[in-house]
This record gives structure tokens, sequence and C-alpha cells, in this order.
């Protein structure tokens, strides 16, 4: 399975003053944790790490330091997530088939969840890892008053991985950029096109890393999957 990592944004809601995934978790980049789940998923045999130029030698040196045993391409972001995407399909080997996106600021997956989007792949042409929300939603209005409650049965908060056929998908970014669809994610672009995704459940422990709360989540989180030493990567 070929894996591609968006790793070319800020982290302006973290207080960073350059790419988020180079901040330190128990001492390694963001990134570098990302990276040590996607070497232990036996079912990703390349990476592709989409990012700016001006961060390229970090990651390189991140690489280094990992000694990853599949191989790794490094790609030229855009100015959005939708564009960096975009930019690592064009650049993926032209034997794939199948993809998996996963956000490098996800840096908690583990190589089980990876692995089972990639298997589920194979029976589907589009998914995404979610879990179901627990919370009561409110649909509120621009003056700040409730409009509706959607049934919370029915809703899942999305995550990635997510997975799409190469050719589908490619399909999809060109018919987004020729129609000026903003989208926040690529199953997002699969559902504009009238394609069907599925859901793989996802990890309550596979968080975004955006502020500095979910950083300190995050450590809490990994000490204690090292503590138990219940997940190896």
């Amino acid at each position: 399975m070929y894996l591609l990592i968006p790793a070319a944004g800020l982290g302006k809601r973290m207080g960073a003053s350059g790419n988020k995934l180079l901040l330190r978790l128990l001492e390694e980049p963001l990134l570098a944790w990302t990276l040590r789940a996607a070497q232990a998923a036996e079912k990703i045999e390349w990476i592709g790490i989409i990012g700016q130029t001006y961060d390229f030698a970090h990651f390189e040196s991140i690489l280094e330091s990992l000694s990853l045993t599949q191989p790794v391409q490094l790609i030229q972001g855009g100015l959005t997530r939708q564009e960096s995407v975009y930019n690592g399909l064009q650049a993926l080997p032209e034997s794939a088939e199948r993809v998996l996106i996963h956000d490098g600021a996800r840096c908690l997956v583990t190589p089980d969840l990876l692995n089972r989007c990639a298997e589920v792949l194979q029976t589907c042409s589009g998914l995404i890892a979610a879990i179901a929300v627990k919370d009561t939603i409110k649909v509120v209005d621009s003056t700040g008053y409730i409009k509706d409650t959607p049934d919370r049965s029915k809703l899942w908060a999305a995550q990635t991985p997510q997975g799409f056929t190469v050719s589908l998908l490619k399909e999809c970014h060109a018919k987004g950029h020729q129609l000026g669809w903003q989208v926040t994610d690529d199953a997002a672009l699969f559902e504009k096109c009238g394609l069907s995704v599925k859901i793989v459940e996802g990890e309550e422990t596979n968080l975004k890393i955006t502020t500095p709360v979910d950083l300190a989540i995050a450590e809490f989180i990994l000490r204690q999957r090292l503590s138990n030493q219940s997940t190896t990567f």
C-alpha cells in the first residue's frame, strides 16, 4: 500500500513559528512518531511526505535518524492541503493503484489502524477512518442561536487515514480544481463526485495535534503506550 503524508502546514494555532510537525513530543519531532507507525505497519510499502522545500532538510534529518525500511520520497506541497494532496497524487509511482492519505499531525495513529485501512481498501474505492460522535451536536446560525440538533447516532468524526483508488481520486481532484471546489479532506471530493466512501472504525487516541493542549494530551497517551509496551513503534 502507498502512503501519502501531508506535512506542509504551519502551526499557527500551536503558536509555532514554523511547521508544527517539527515540534517535539517526548524529545522527537511529531513527524517522527507518524513515520514510526508507518514503518511498523507491514501493509505500507512506500511513503511520500508532502511538504515545503524549506522543511526538506529537517525531514531528511528525521528520516536519517529512523532508517525506514520503505522507500520515502519528499514531494513539494501546495498552498492548501487540497493542493498538497494533488501534488502527492502526481508523484505516486505509476504502479500505485490505491493510496492511503494520513495527516502527519495525527502522530498517534497505530500500525493496526493503518493496516486495517489498507485491508479494507482492497474491497472498496474510498474509505475514511472515523469515530462515532459521543457528544450532542448543535447546529448554530450566524446570530448564535441553535437551529437544529442532528441525530447523534448518524454522526461520525472524520479522521485519517483516508484511502482511495488512485485513478478515481485523481479524477475528483481534477474536477474539483476545474469547478473551484474548496474542501478540507479528500472524502469530500469523492462525495461531491457522487462516489461512495466507507467508514472504518478509527481510534479515540488518533487525535490531530492542533493546539498546545493537544500536545499535552498526546504526551500523556504516548507515555502510557510506551509504559505498557502495547504498541510497537
